[in-house]
């Protein structure tokens, strides 16, 4: 099997694997960085968010030949050592998670988001297609925009 060499939260990493496997489980079996949940596996729920190269993107469906040479960011990468990011300051702040399963995709949404828009209206938030099933969004909605007030 081939080599992949590529950068997880800061460290660089060289993963023997198949050229198609998805980097969820690059990262979770082979690399035990198990902050990215698994949940459907096929691009709909998103609890697999992650960032490449700083865009938000989706390891269920992203090939680990396709990481070659990049950086990947998850959940366990945001923060800057005990220094939470905002967004999961806020996150804690505004008591978000419920069964919590959805909440490191949703989190990485809403940083990918708030780099590119620095004050969020809803229908931008409206734009993230992460799933929660115990149906949090408002107050991920209000969590979005006590991050983007820190930012």
């Amino acid at each position: 099997m081939p080599n992949y060499t590529f950068v997880v939260n800061g460290k660089t990493v060289t993963v023997d694997a198949p050229a198609d496997l998805p980097l969820l489980w690059a990262l979770r079996d082979k690399l035990k960085v198990r902050g990215l949940k698994y949940g459907c596996g096929i691009n709909v729920c998103k609890a697999c968010t992650s960032h490449l190269d700083g865009e938000a993107m989706n390891p269920c469906v992203t090939p680990v030949s396709e990481c070659e040479g990049r950086e990947v960011t998850t959940i366990e990468g945001l923060a800057d050592g005990d220094q939470l990011h905002p967004v999961q300051e806020a996150w804690l702040e505004q008591d978000v998670a419920q069964c919590g399963y959805c909440q490191p995709g949703q989190i990485m949404a809403a940083v990918a988001l708030l780099k590119k828009t620095k004050n969020p209206t809803d229908a931008d938030i409206d734009k993230i297609e992460n799933v929660c099933r115990c149906g949090s969004y408002f107050r991920i909605r209000e969590a979005i925009k006590a991050a983007a007030a820190k930012m």
